[in-house]
């Protein structure tokens, strides 16, 4: 019936029997018309089906076909597929449409497989059954089949496969543990950081432990916390997977461990387990916590008043230094004011009010042009502070302030002594000066009288009288030395000392040195030895103040080493020289320290009666020279002085 979308189905009509009356006779047509009419439903139904179905005689040909079945292989018609005995299905892997069919019947119930076919020229994957069919207790009449199109069916599912497989190896590469359970609470799928962390092995996981079970021997390892109803705590964990929302708890495990785990239930009534190590944070923030409680201590407790101020200008830290400096309420200081607000409001408690424009412009300077400023201000109750603000690297200015009143007050007392002490120390210098030049006087006549007893202005002298007169002119030689002395040392202090500078040789001053204290040193049983090198040449001084310079040295190294030295005392005058000065070198086997020590601080020669220079002055003429002097003294070995002169001055 109908053409290309018409059902075909052949039979052959049995002549009607003949009936013993005419009641059964209408009988049987109304029956046979009802069973034609439900014939008639069942095709239309077959042929308004979307998808093939077909029926098969007992001999496998195909006998009725549905207009889907028709489109599907691209038939004329109805009829002309059954003709041509065109299959839906071709044979896969050796098994045709007709051997499936005849496998069906053999079974005697319906068989199915999912094979590829070619639909309207597109190739789909198929389920494809076979019902064999017949009346019960009857022989088989024919077989019947049809095909469900399930190519979008088999696509999800493989792209469903693909992204569960993607995302269980995305999982495997989170740093967080995750677990994923189905509706039986069965371990489904577990990530290698959830293994580690639980300590499971992938064939525990291939066993799909249930939920409760794995509770229990994370229980035995110490992976869940210490709680005091394990049971009860271990019902309340199996009931995540009832729950609508996630939860979220923070495990402490035996071993110092901080989890944070958040259960979230799937819609399949399954359970997704997500643990998180977060010791390291937690450990991070009680650092950080105690390096807050630290800085907060160590701030209030510094000598100095301190404040951060934002880029902004906001005050952002503080210590209580300067909340007490400036005698602020501490809600104030909570409430984060910005520098102009904060300081306009403390200005009456300058001495200076205006200057509070100083303070703020100093943090503007930091905060802004990133540059460090300082200053001072006082308060009004008479207390002084210096104040510098620096840049910090992260954008703020740090604000120091020190209380510098009683440094101010001593500073001034120190000031007022120093200048009393230069005032008299000026008046000391101007009296040596003054007594140096009126001890001269009348030592000059002393000087000259000498010398007229000596060249007989008054008569000749006997041979007592003439050794008393050369007494008087020695003691007048050491008298106008030391007269020299004390005037240049004067003079040193005042930074008045005048140099005359002209060409010295060298060697013959140091070689006079010698000679004039050739005596005394024979006189102390002292071994005098001059080490002079050749070519010492000349330098730019004051000839009359070096060769007391080297006479002073060499007398002090005399008067030490004698009383100490019975036998084989020694000094040593040694000098060489290069093209940029001379080096000269006094050096003694004398008791060394700590006689000399004191002699370098005093400035005189401890134990002594007579003077030779002392080494403050020879420090002093060696520096007006622009020279350098050294001394270097060891106890019990001796004294070595070393001067080194330029060649010019």
């Amino acid at each position: 019936r109908g053409d290309i979308g018409g059902a075909a189905l052949h039979r052959d009509p049995a002549p009607d029997r003949p009936q013993p009356g005419q009641q059964p006779q209408r009988c049987e047509q109304a029956e046979r018309a009802e069973a034609m009419a439900a014939f008639d439903a069942l095709s239309g139904l077959i042929e308004a089906a979307p998808f093939p179905m077909w029926f098969r005689d007992t001999e496998l040909n195909l006998a009725l076909v549905n207009r889907a079945y028709v489109r599907a292989v691209e038939g004329l018609s109805a009829a002309a597929v059954i003709e041509g005995g065109t299959e839906l299905c071709e044979p896969v892997a050796g098994v045709s449409a007709a051997d499936a069919a005849d496998a069906a019947r053999a079974a005697g119930t319906a068989q199915m497989r999912t094979i590829p076919v070619t639909i309207e020229g597109e190739r789909r994957i198929m389920r494809v059954v076979d019902v064999p069919l017949a009346p019960e207790g009857g022989r088989p009449i024919g077989i019947a089949g049809y095909a469900i199109d399930i190519q979008e069916l088999e696509s999800e599912r493989g792209a469903h496969r693909r992204f569960a497989d993607m995302q269980r190896e995305l999982l495997d590469r989170l740093s967080a543990a995750v677990a994923q359970f189905g509706p039986d609470q069965a371990l489904v799928f577990a990530n290698l950081p959830f293994r580690r962390m639980f300590a499971l092995d992938a064939d525990e996981v291939a066993e799909a432990p249930p939920f409760a079970r794995l509770l229990d021997a994370w229980r035995d390892a110490g992976r869940v916390p210490e709680v005091r109803d394990y049971p009860e705590w271990r019902q309340a964990h199996v009931g995540w997977f009832a729950r609508a929302e996630a939860s979220e708890e923070e495990w402490l495990l035996r071993d110092g461990t901080h989890l944070h785990v958040v259960a979230q239930p799937t819609p399949d009534g399954g359970l997704l387990l997500i643990a998180e190590d977060r010791t390291e944070q937690v450990q991070l923030a009680g650092a950080r916590d105690t390096l807050l409680r630290v800085r907060t201590a160590t701030f209030d407790n510094l000598f100095e008043a301190i404040a951060v101020f934002a880029p902004d200008g906001r005050l952002h830290l503080w210590n209580q230094r300067f909340r007490r400096l400036w005698g602020v309420d501490e809600s104030t200081l909570a409430a984060h004011p910005r520098v102009d607000a904060l300081m306009g409001g403390l200005a009456d408690r300058l001495a200076k009010p205006n200057q509070v424009s100083i303070v703020q412009e100093v943090i503007r300077a930091a905060t802004l042009e990133r540059t460090q400023r300082k200053g001072d201000i006082r308060f009004a109750d008479g207390r002084a502070f210096d104040f510098a603000s620096i840049p910090l690297p992260d954008g703020n200015a740090l604000l120091i302030m020190l209380d510098v009143s009683d440094s101010r007050r001593i500073e001034g007392a120190l000031r007022e002594r120093n200048e009393a002490l230069e005032a008299a120390d000026k008046a000391k210098t101007a009296f040596l000066s003054r007594m140096s030049y009126e001890l001269r006087t009348p030592l000059t006549s002393i000087g000259g009288f000498g010398e007229m007893l000596q060249a007989g202005y008054a008569g000749p002298l006997s041979a007592p009288q003439q050794a008393y007169v050369e007494a008087i002119m020695d003691s007048v030689a050491v008298l106008g030395r030391q007269i020299d002395n004390v005037l240049d040392l004067a003079q040193g202090e005042a930074g008045t000392l005048a140099i005359e500078r002209a060409p010295v040789d060298v060697h013959a001053l140091l070689g006079k040195a010698l000679a004039e204290a050739a005596a005394f040193a024979k006189s102390e049983r002292i071994e005098l030895v001059g080490d002079l090198a050749a070519g010492l040449g000349q330098v730019e001084g004051d000839a009359q103040r070096l060769s007391r310079l080297v006479a002073g040295l060499l007398d002090n190294a005399i008067r030490f080493t004698a009383p100490t030295r019975r036998t084989g005392g020694r000094v040593l005058l040694h000098a060489e020289g290069d093209a940029k000065g001379v080096d000269i070198v006094v050096s003694d086997n004398g008791p060394g320290l700590p006689e000399a020590v004191a002699a370098i601080t005093r400035g005189q020669q401890a134990g002594t009666q007579s003077g030779g220079i002392g080494l403050a002055l020879a420090r002093q003429l060696v520096a007006a020279h622009g020279g350098t002097m050294e001394v270097m003294s060891e106890k019990g070995q001796g004294t070595m002085v070393r001067i080194s002169l330029p060649r010019e001055g």
